[in-house]
């Protein structure tokens, strides 16, 4: 499960870029129950952070990169982020936001993997990260999709630290790589690496791409507000096994991220 200790590697934080913030906002607003702050709207700074009770649960700001879709950016928490960038680009990755600080709040960069999949990290200043996750409302679990599952696990093990144990998919699906931060037990696996063929990467034409997945009370209900608020559905609602019921959907942006209403454990 992910906590807001923040150890090296877990996911700490993470932000929406997207053509249109108010929209984003009303959006999540109505799946989520989030609220928005907005922490500017001149054309230099369009953007701020969204809360659920009162807690920062994730940021949004204005898709500005040419040629960018609209996607979720997940950050991992890092010691050194200088260091982790050098660890990087060893290992065949790309640095596509060089280290810089954000005001004393910490220090972030941004990264491509080899075969292109989008990451950042996130070294803590006064800011350990988002206030809130494995809540409703909040994120619960990261999940990769690649072409190349075996490549992920060597690159991401290389730049942070990551343990890997693999489970078989029910019905010959295939391998699920579950993600566990250094050192840490298996209670702590905070994600997951699935390996599926290019053509199906629709999203990215055929690059690997991470997303969120949202703890929600009732899958159903929210997959309801994501198709009445513009949103669509790739996939479910289903059930999964020990896992919970859950739907993979878009906004109306097309930016992807999944519902899921874990089985819990008393």
């Amino acid at each position: 499960m992910i906590t807001t200790d923040f150890v090296p590697g877990s996911p700490c934080m993470l932000d929406l870029g997207t053509p249109d913030v108010p929209a984003a906002a009303a959006f999540y607003g109505a799946v989520l129950g989030w609220d928005y702050e907005s922490m500017g709207e001149g054309e230099e700074m369009e953007g701020g952070m969204f809360r659920k009770d009162g807690k920062i649960v994730a940021g949004l700001g204005k898709l500005t990169e040419e040629g960018a879709r609209s996607a979720w950016m997940i950050y991992y928490c890092v010691a050194d982020a200088d260091a982790t960038t050098q660890a990087v680009e060893r290992a065949g990755g790309t640095v596509r936001v060089a280290p810089m600080d954000i005001d004393e709040w910490g220090r972030m960069a941004q990264y491509s993997d080899p075969l292109g999949g989008q990451f950042a990290v996130w070294q803590p200043g006064t800011s350990k990260g988002v206030d809130l996750v494995d809540q409703p409302g909040s994120l619960s679990w990261t999940e990769l999709y690649t072409p190349d599952a075996a490549a992920a696990k060597q690159f991401y093990g290389e730049v942070l630290g990551w343990q890997f144990s693999d489970m078989e998919l029910p019905g010959g699906g295939g391998t699920y790589a579950l993600i566990t931060p250094v050192g840490q037990p298996e209670e702590r696996m905070h994600g997951g690496i699935v390996e599926l063929p290019a053509e199906d990467l629709t999203l990215t034409n055929g690059r690997p791409y991470w997303h969120p997945v949202f703890d929600v009370t009732d899958c159903d209900e929210a997959v309801a507000q994501v198709t009445k608020n513009g949103g669509r559905v790739q996939m479910g609602p289903d059930d999964a096994e020990g896992v919970g019921r859950l739907a993979v959907c878009l906004d109306p942006a097309d930016a992807d991220f999944v519902v899921l209403k874990p089985t819990r454990t008393a």
